[in-house]
């Protein structure tokens, strides 16, 4: 697959993408390399990543928990203080290899540790590949509150071996695939299209669709790197979605959700918004919610969980003056940005949902 030249780096893909690596890292000249771990990709996928690693340079593995609920300003005093007693300097190099967690929390560590050093994003989830290791968003969760703490600055390179993706289960992977239906409903209507009609054999061109999610993510970053506009696209499915996912995280009676699940719910609970709001047809919400139920299970909400939802709401990055903020379709494969949405229009969505 074609290199993608996104905004200060590059984006590189399977085997091709490890003779790069070793290139950037001779050239480079590191003082030390440190790959940060967590216990499950430690386990399925630091040994294939170590095996393509040809360098003299010492290497060091940090291992932290794995999970969502480790994203948190604690693991990375950890991190930092690991880096500290293993003697890493400014010209050091941090190798995230894992899951969007491990991309969000290793990029933070590393923009921050002695004020800035190195770091490079070997995604081995779907959801890291199409969407957390790409843009040089980095940080962590402030308590339940998805992603109030981080900075926005670019890795230095990002290797997408789409090997990796065997060692996912199946909830995993429809994780990511989320962000990917996303990206066709925000600015590819045919490629929307394309998963409309996916037939099982049409997977053999998986890597095709992953490459193509990568491209529509940077195209928009790349014209608004700081999310002063039109990166606020990406956030549909969000506003709603990350407050679905911060109220399962927090709630003990409820099961936590991934990712890609909570923002699945958000998509088709924002899209009923956008259709209400005249910006898409009833046909073309009719549409997505099919699509997007056919392959994501109904998430049970009762009528205690929505107050406590809508309150969480106020906590979103995008929100201005108090306001809460929403990037809605404007038909499939558009998008408007900094739409304001009453809260009697969000609860008819979530009773919509249900049905």
């Amino acid at each position: 697959m074609q290199t993608i030249q996104a905004n200060g780096y590059e984006v590189y893909f399977n085997e091709n993408g490890y003779d790069l690596l070793h290139k950037f890292i001779a050239d480079n000249n590191y003082s030390s390399l440190f790959i940060l771990v967590d216990t499950n990709t430690n386990e399925k996928c630091l040994m294939r990543f170590l095996s393509y690693l040809a360098t003299d340079k010492n290497i060091e593995i940090i291992e932290i928990e794995a999970g969502e609920s480790e994203k948190n300003i604690t693991t990375c005093v950890e991190i930092w203080s690991i880096l500290t007693e293993l003697g890493a300097d400014r010209k050091s190099l941090l190798i995230n290899v894992g899951g969007g967690v491990i991309t969000d929390i290793g990029g933070f560590v590393a923009s921050t540790f002695k004020r800035g050093i190195d770091f490079i994003n070997i995604p081995t989830s779907l959801l890291a590949m199409v969407d957390a290791s790409i843009g040089g968003k980095n940080g962590v969760d402030l308590g339940n509150l998805k992603n109030q703490i981080g900075v926005i600055n670019s890795p230095k390179m990002v290797l997408v071996d789409t090997d990796y993706l065997n060692t996912l289960p199946q909830n995993e992977m429809r994780s990511g695939l989320a962000e990917m239906l996303k990206h066709g409903l925000i600015a590819d209507a045919n490629y929307w299209k394309h998963f409309r009609d996916l037939k099982q054999s049409d997977f053999a061109d998986f890597d095709v669709l992953i490459h193509r999610s990568i491209e529509i993510k940077n195209e928009i970053v790349t014209q608004d790197p700081t999310e002063n506009g039109i990166r606020k696209a990406l956030n549909f499915g969000h506003t709603l979605g990350h407050a679905i996912e911060s109220y399962f995280l927090e709630n003990e009676n409820k099961t936590p959700l991934l990712h890609g699940e909570a923002v699945a719910v958000g998509m088709i609970l924002e899209s009923y918004i956008s259709w209400q709001k005249k910006l898409i047809s009833e046909t073309e919400y009719a549409e997505i919610k099919n699509v997007i139920a056919a392959i994501f299970e109904t998430i049970l909400f009762e009528e205690k969980d929505l107050q406590p939802i809508l309150d969480l709401l106020i906590h979103d990055k995008k929100n201005e003056y108090g306001k809460v903020q929403f990037a809605l379709l404007d038909r499939i494969g558009a998008i408007t940005i900094n739409q304001e949405v009453d809260n009697e229009l969000i609860l008819k969505s979530f009773k919509d949902y249900k049905c």
